[in-house]
């Protein structure tokens, strides 16, 4: 068996609630709340980025693992927001970690499916046997212009996943990616905002890929709907995904424990991978779980995994994702969060 032995997440104390975005730009926040299905959204501190959310993500999934770090052999982040254009993240992680230096390094770049893209590599090393460990991240602080629909909901943090073949949480049962050149979102070298086709991210391009790697995972897998306990589908809004599990044939039950955007935002590549974690977190042994990403320019990864009874034994190990959404939340105006987010620049 090829799957997870380790799980992590982390998301930042900072929050600042749909209201307040939209009293800044004269928006009605009752119709937002409505259109986009969201509350808040996570904030990342000044001195917080991709790097140190890794990090911490990191920490969390091998606590559960129960490994030494140096026995990864690779480790992989996917992001969109990495802080260097020109220096890997990943090396720091891996310094931070005590991983380095024999390990492989990879930053990975896909838009919002970066995330499952570092896991769908390492999987396929450790299923390879090149590797007894392999590390998969994905951890974003999402960008969204001032006035932006994107402001809404562009958020920050991000989950780690170990993949190995021993003392398995969740075994790969089977995967699939979807992909086509649909130019919908995009992001020029040197510009620090993206820019989207509006509602051209809809059906062109979210639902296109995303119905069409959970269509045919089902159909190679064999597998239907009802056969799941859980399905979690990129987040970039709350209504997206919803709508896209329906189409699948899932019930929003299945869905909810992973559906955790009204309370965080579009994490960007930390969204699904983030909805898996917490789908984890309440899973139990005999649980098949869909995942399905989704990544602007356009792409799909779909996973199949099988909850084992090892997940009773380490579920507690480290905190869930319940716990970091609700504990110790600290509200920011919209003053601070632009000065949070670098929206205001300071002369010296």
């Amino acid at each position: 068996m090829v799957g997870i032995v380790g799980y992590g997440s982390y998301v930042p104390r900072y929050r600042i609630k749909v209201e307040e975005i939209a009293h800044q730009w004269g928006k009605d926040s009752s119709a937002v709340k409505r259109g986009l299905l969201l509350q808040e959204k996570t904030v990342p501190g000044l001195d917080e980025d991709t790097i140190t959310i890794s990090v911490e993500a990191a920490k969390n999934a091998l606590k559960r693992a129960e490994i030494a770090p140096e026995e990864i052999g690779a480790l992989y982040i996917g992001s969109e927001s990495h802080p260097y254009a020109v220096k890997p993240s990943g090396t720091v992680v891996a310094e931070a970690l005590g991983i380095v230096p024999n390990v492989h390094i990879a930053d990975y770049e896909f838009a919002c499916k970066a995330g499952t893209e570092a896991m769908f590599v390492a999987h396929g090393l450790v299923k390879a046997d090149l590797l007894k460990y392999a590390m998969g991240i994905g951890a974003d602080t999402s960008q969204g212009a001032p006035g932006d629909a994107l402001e809404f909901s562009a958020s920050a943090g991000g989950s780690a996943f170990i993949f190995g073949k021993g003392n398995i949480v969740a075994e790969i049962i089977d995967t699939f990616s979807y992909t086509t050149d649909t130019p919908d979102f995009w992001r020029r070298e040197g510009a620090f905002y993206p820019l989207h086709g509006g509602r051209f991210t809809g059906e062109p391009a979210y639902f296109k890929h995303v119905l069409g790697a959970g269509r045919a995972i089902l159909e190679k897998s064999g597998y239907k709907a009802s056969d799941f306990a859980y399905a979690i589908f990129h987040m970039p809004n709350g209504k997206f995904p919803l709508t896209a599990g329906k189409k699948l044939g899932f019930r929003k039950e299945q869905m909810e424990p992973g559906w955790i955007v009204p309370l965080m935002g579009n994490t960007y590549s930390g969204s699904s991978p983030t909805g898996f974690s917490a789908t984890l977190d309440v899973a139990k042994p005999g649980d098949l779980i869909l995942l399905v990403s989704f990544g602007s320019g356009a792409g799909s990864d779909a996973f199949i995994f099988k909850v084992t009874e090892r997940i009773n034994e380490v579920r507690n190990k480290a905190i869930t994702v319940k716990e970091l959404l609700e504990q110790n939340r600290i509200y920011l105006d919209y003053g601070q969060y632009a000065k949070y987010r670098g929206k205001i620049i300071m002369n010296e």
